[in-house]
Formats: structure tokens, sequence, C-alpha cells
């Protein structure tokens, strides 16, 4: 039987003011660990060119173009740096763009969804609104995206959308990437990224839609515990397929100003004064994920804390 604690039983005011305030040494460090990784996968195939390393690399960058969605979207929220200029120049410019993202475009259609989450009025509805499915249904969703069928739309309806004076920034850094590249002496190494936009990066925000809002008990409540859900997983996850702490989805929900990087320390601050306790909005890992996302006759179990 679901609990009925409230955050303001769970959590003080002080608790609170510190979860929310921002450091720009870990925003930073979030960054400059996702651009690293960016360089190191493009680096561990050029330097040592075979099979192996290449689908490294690619699955590598499927992670860190979602990483790069997730700074857009905290930069959007402005919880990552101090300063909310900060926050949109990094955001539109050293994110949003290699994705062709706008950052302004984006807060305008994601805050609907924080405000209508679950109910037909939310624009995510349509992801996540036929979960769980059966199994043989998501092996085809999950082909579809590893076989480039799902980027290839996406990328399709980005071509058809195209306007200079709008994606020019999206263009100027792939204009700039190839460029690198090519002064590396492996103009090929720029197909890995579109490698990875078409295969891995899909698959990947699947996986992050469904363990967000697809393994919901009722999406139709206005109780986060029972419209959304967190995955705490473990760090080789949070490198490949959960970075930037995107699977704490749940917290952010209920406090959206609270930096990514804290989210952890507040999911570990509710879970042991059991805010959570009869709920069963927590997967144990990815593989969790895809469990609870399979229909099955047998009664849903909430994950352990």
């Amino acid at each position: 039987m679901a609990n009925m604690l409230k955050l303001s039983d769970t959590l003080s005011k002080d608790e609170l003011r510190d979860l929310r305030k921002k450091s720009d040494l870990k925003a930073a460090a979030s960054f400059a660990f996702t651009w690293g990784l960016i360089v190191f996968a493009f680096a561990i195939a050029i330097v040592w060119p075979n099979p192996l390393t290449i689908l490294l690399g690619i699955i590598i960058l499927g992670g860190r173009l979602l990483a790069l969605g997730v700074m857009n979207h905290d930069c959007a929220h402005h919880a990552f740096f101090s300063s909310p200029k900060v926050d949109e120049f990094v955001g539109h410019w050293l994110c949003g763009a290699p994705l062709n993202t706008s950052l302004h475009a984006y807060r305008a259609y994601h805050l609907k969804h924080h405000k209508y989450a679950g109910t037909p009025d939310d624009p995510d509805i349509g992801f996540v609104k036929s979960y769980p499915v059966s199994k043989e249904s998501l092996k085809r969703k999950f082909f579809r995206d590893l076989t480039g069928q799902t980027g290839y739309r996406d990328t399709l309806r980005k071509i058809r959308n195209f306007k200079l004076s709008k994606n020019w920034p999206w263009l100027t850094f792939h204009v700039l990437l190839l460029g690198a590249l090519t002064l590396a002496g492996a103009p090929w190494a720029y197909l890995m990224w579109w490698a990875a936009e078409l295969t891995v990066y899909p698959a990947i925000v699947r996986l992050r839609q469904i363990g967000e809002h697809g393994t919901a008990q009722d999406r139709t409540s206005l109780d986060a515990r029972l419209n959304t859900g967190t995955t705490v997983a473990p760090f080789w996850q949070r490198v490949f397929i959960a970075p930037n702490d995107v699977n704490y989805h749940l917290e952010h929900h209920m406090f959206a100003s609270i930096p990514p990087y804290n989210l952890g320390k507040l999911h570990r601050l509710l879970a042991s004064r059991g805010y959570y306790d009869g709920y069963a909005c927590i997967s144990r890992g990815y593989g969790d994920v895809l469990r609870r996302a399979v229909r099955s006759d047998a009664p849903q179990m909430m994950a352990p804390q």
C-alpha cells in the first residue's frame, strides 16, 4: 500500500535550500567530461583504427549525444551553472547546436511536459502511452532504432524543415567537426557521428523515455511517484546510456530547479526516509526498466530501495 508521506514531511527547508545550490565547478566538470568523451571516442578510432575501436567510439558517441541533450535540458531549466546567462549560452550554442536544438524552443516545449505530465496535453505522452508492450513489440522498436530506421526518419524531418536563418548553428557545428577531423587526417571519422546519431542515439533515447515514464504506475496521476520513474544505474550505464544524472527523473519532476548533480543526493535522502515506500517508481538498472516495459500477467513487484 502506498504511503501518504508528503515532501514537506520528508525534507526540511534547509536541506532543500542546500540541494538547490548550484556549483559552477560541478557543471563545468560535467560539461568537460562529456566533450572529453566525445574527443576520446574519435581519438580511439583514429589512433587505432579497427572495427572494434570504431564500434566502441560510435557507442560512446551515442551516449554523449544524449548527454548534450541533457545539458541543454538542464540549462533550459536554469539548473546547471549559477549564472542564467551562462546557462543560456552553453545550453544553446555548445549543447543544443550539435543536435539542432534551440534552447528557447525546447524550453517552451519542455515546460508543457512538466505542467501536463501524463495527461493528454503532455507533448511527450505519445512516446510512452503504449507501455507496457509485448516483448515482440519492444524488440521491433529497438530493431528499428538500431538499424537506423528511426534515426533516418528523424534526420529526414530535420532536413525537410531546415532553414539557414534558423538552423545555421547546427550547420556550422558540422562544418567545424568535419574540418577538425580532416585536419587530424581522418575525415572518414566524421561518419561516426552520423552512425551514432542514426542508430545508437535513438535506442538510448527510447530506453531513457521508458525509464522516465514508460514504467509509471499511473501516468494520469498528479503524484510524481505514480507518473514518473527513476532508475538507479551503475556507473557503466551512466557512462553509456544515462549521462549527467538523467536517470533521476522522478526527483527532477519534483524539483526541476535542483541541479542534476544534486539529484542523486536528493534521491538517497528521500529513499532513506521512506518517501518511495509502497510505490513501484524505482528501477534497479536499465535491465529492470526493460523487464518492466514488457506486459506480464504476473503482478508487478516494486524494486528494492
